[in-house]
Formats: C-alpha cells, sequence, structure tokens
C-alpha cells in the first residue's frame, strides 16, 4: 500500500501548486525539497504574471543580432564558451529554434498556456489568503532607441494574433504612466491585463503554509532517485523511501539530477538569472517596466526596487558572474538617471528547453512519473496552471488544454 497519492520533488512554485492543487480535491501529498518552499528561483524572479509573454526567446533577432549579443558590453547575454562547447546540441537546437516558422510556432503553444495562467493561479491565491501580494496595474515595455523601437510593431502584432490585450503607446504616454523613467523612451507597449507579485516568495510561502493547514506532509530532503514499477513508485528523499501512486518532477533546473525519473536525457539547460535589490526604492514605478534594450525588469516589490533579468547561459554549478551584477547596476541606473548602492543581490537557476517550452507530461517510462519543470521565465506565471494540469494527470482526467507541445518526449529540433 502507498504511503501518498502523489509525492512530488521540489516545493517552488510549480512544486507547491501542484501539492496545494492535488490537496484541495483530497489526495495524500508529499512535497519534498532540501530547502523552504519557494527559497530558489522562485524567489528571485521579476514578480510578474507575464500573461503576454508569448514571445519566445528563441525570436529570430537573436540570430540577426547574435554578434552584438555575444561581444557587445552592454548585451544583457553573457555566454559561457567552455559551456557552450561541453553543450553543443543544445545551443545548436535553440538556434534553429529562432528561425520565423518554429518561432512563431512556440509562440502559439505558449499563447495558448498563458491563456489558463489566470484560472491555475488564482483559485491557490485565494485558498492562501494572498489577494494582499497581488497587484492588478498591467506591464509597461519601453524601447528608447530608433533601432529598438522597430521590435513593437512586431511584438505587438504577434500578441494580438492570439487576443492578448496589448496598446501601442508613444513616448510621452509612457512616460505619463511611468515619469520616474529618465532614459528616453521612443516607443512603448502596453500589457492592461498583466499583473504582478509584491513577494514572490511570501506568496509560495503562503500556498504551503495553506497545503500543511489541508493535512499534507513535507520532508526538508531532495528526491535523489524514483524507480516506477506497474503499481506505484518507490521514491528515495534523503536516507528514507517512501510508496507513492506518482511521482512529480517539478525540481526546475535540478530535475535532470534526479535518477529513475526519465528526465537525465532531456536536453534540460540553464539559463541563469540575477537581481539586486533597492530597499526603499519602490515608489519609482508603479508597474512592472521592462526595458527592451537593457533586457531587464524593474519591479516595485514590498521590499524596494528590484531589476531582475538578463541571460547567462552557463552550467549550475558555475561560480556567480560579478559581471552581471556591475551591468545591472549600470544600466539599471541609466533607467533611472541614478541609484544608490544595491541592498542585496541573487543569482537562480532557470529551468530552460532549447524550444522554450515547459516538460509536462507522463515520463517516457511509466505513466506514474509526471514532469512539471522547464518553465524558464514564466515559472510564477504558469507555475499555478502546471500544478492544476498535474492534479489531472494523476486522477486520469483531461485537463481541457492540448498537452502535445509540451511533452516530454517531443522533437526539441525543428527539423
Amino acid at each position: 500500500m502507498a504511503d501518498f497519492d502523489i509525492a512530488i520533488a521540489g516545493a517552488g512554485i510549480v512544486g507547491t501548486s501542484a501539492a496545494l492543487w492535488a490537496r484541495m480535491r483530497g489526495h495524500k501529498v508529499l512535497l519534498a525539497d532540501p530547502n523552504p518552499p519557494g527559497s530558489g528561483a522562485s524567489s528571485g524572479n521579476a514578480c510578474t504574471l507575464a500573461t503576454y509573454a508569448c514571445q519566445p526567446l528563441n525570436d529570430p533577432s537573436v540570430i540577426r543580432d547574435l554578434p552584438r549579443l555575444m561581444f557587445d558590453r552592454d548585451s544583457p547575454l553573457a555566454v559561457s564558451y567552455l559551456h557552450a562547447l561541453r553543450h553543443p546540441l543544445w545551443m545548436m537546437s535553440f538556434l534553429a529554434n529562432c528561425t520565423t516558422r518554429p518561432s512563431r510556432r512556440i509562440a502559439g503553444h505558449l499563447a495558448g498556456l498563458l491563456a489558463h495562467a489566470d484560472a491555475g493561479l488564482d483559485p491557490l491565491i485565494a485558498a492562501a489568503g494572498a489577494e494582499d501580494l497581488l497587484v492588478s496595474r498591467g506591464q509597461l515595455s519601453v524601447w528608447s532607441t530608433r533601432d529598438g523601437a522597430k521590435e513593437v510593431d512586431a511584438a505587438r502584432d504577434l500578441r494580438r494574433r492570439f487576443g492578448i490585450p496589448c496598446e501601442d503607446l508613444t513616448g510621452e504616454e509612457a512616460r505619463s504612466l511611468e515619469p520616474g523613467l529618465a532614459v528616453p523612451v521612443a516607443r512603448a507597449l502596453f500589457h492592461p491585463a498583466a499583473r504582478h507579485i509584491r513577494d514572490p516568495e511570501a506568496l509560495v510561502r503562503r500556498m504551503h503554509a495553506r497545503f500543511a493547514e489541508l493535512g499534507g506532509s513535507t520532508r526538508k530532503a531532495r528526491v535523489s532517485a524514483v524507480r516506477a514499477d506497474r503499481d506505484g513508485v518507490d521514491v528515495t528523499l534523503g536516507s528514507e523511501t517512501v510508496r507513492a501512486g506518482h511521482v512529480v518532477i517539478a525540481a526546475g533546473a535540478f530535475s535532470g539530477r534526479i535518477a529513475g525519473a526519465g528526465t537525465a536525457g532531456l536536453p534540460l539547460g540553464t539559463e541563469r538569472g540575477y537581481h539586486l535589490m533597492f530597499e526603499g526604492d519602490g515608489h519609482r514605478l508603479t508597474r512592472p517596466v521592462g526595458w527592451g534594450e537593457g533586457g531587464f525588469y524593474a519591479v516595485p516589490m514590498a521590499r524596494g526596487l528590484r531589476l531582475a533579468g538578463t541571460v547567462e547561459i552557463a552550467g549550475l554549478d558555475a561560480p556567480e558572474n560579478p559581471g552581471r551584477l556591475a551591468y545591472l547596476a549600470r544600466r539599471g541606473a541609466e533607467l533611472f538617471g541614478d541609484l544608490p548602492e544595491p541592498d542585496d543581490h541573487w543569482l537562480g537557476f532557470r529551468p530552460t528547453m532549447p524550444d522554450s517550452l515547459p516538460v509536462i507530461g507522463y515520463g517516457a517510462t511509466s505513466r506514474r512519473v509526471i514532469h512539471a519543470f522547464g518553465h524558464q521565465h514564466l515559472g510564477l506565471t504558469l507555475g499555478g496552471i502546471t500544478g492544476r494540469i498535474v492534479a489531472d494527470l494523476v486522477e486520469g482526467r483531461p485537463p481541457g488544454i492540448d498537452l502535445d507541445a509540451f511533452r516530454p518526449d517531443r522533437r526539441y529540433v525543428p527539423f
């Protein structure tokens, strides 16, 4: 007899969402993570429920701008060449997905999933009593240069193609929304339906607290191995082995390190993100602002102002890159005209597939193993709906969303 109906590896936004959805449906659930709930990548993100973000990182502009992105001092991209040489197939697959046809196909799949994001997260926010953490003021994306502003038409048209609300603004109109910006604004896009979370780590903690109140179990341990058979799954966590009806792999960038989960052969990459915190400076903005040329977001939070973003392609075990932090500080000062020394900084690991789509579905070797990772920049946004889908898959219930594009055994190279 199983100890639990469901064991979940990973207590970030995805794993905790799955745990709370499953427990609210009456399942006996174990949530396992060596770290406190919400303390990993879920804590350091740009706080934005980016239901508009259907434009993947795999965009044709990446190939067009690759020399500048790779070598410019003010590039939002940093690449460890040693890491790239060790993972040439991942890099080639990523670039192959940057061509026009696969990029637009990926955008359509993301838009379809994003359309369900609020329906997946809002019930969890309500269950956790976390409505006070939610701010509904939209999101503003700005471009400062004439060349950058050329991207606006394509970004706007892509969103409108999928029915995503989006308003094209002049620089003057953007400044009327956010007068604290010092950088020139040539053009802007406003996403009125977007929302943000004042403290994403607090949101996950409250969701976990509600999960515990409902009788859910938690182990402060890493799931190191799983072994599925016809009747269930043996789950090894620390020195303990438990028996579960299903296991959910939601360990983010670390999902590939769980033996027997069927994840080791998947092209799971690590996209490292950084942030700087300026306590007491949250008054500079009223909503998240993304700066196109800078490649990062500025977000007002409960703690102050957060500058979050950029992309660093490097390994999980590589040391912190001080150049990325210096980049955020330098460009942040351009965005606002002046900033004090940051009070805190952070490095986190975005789980990234070469096609920018998450992995959601049954494992290739057993339907008792469910994969739920690889959300890249959209973990906070898609965590709730992924958790609901996981509960549906455990129950054998159709999720009402076509998961074919997200299945683990999909083709990751578009040829």
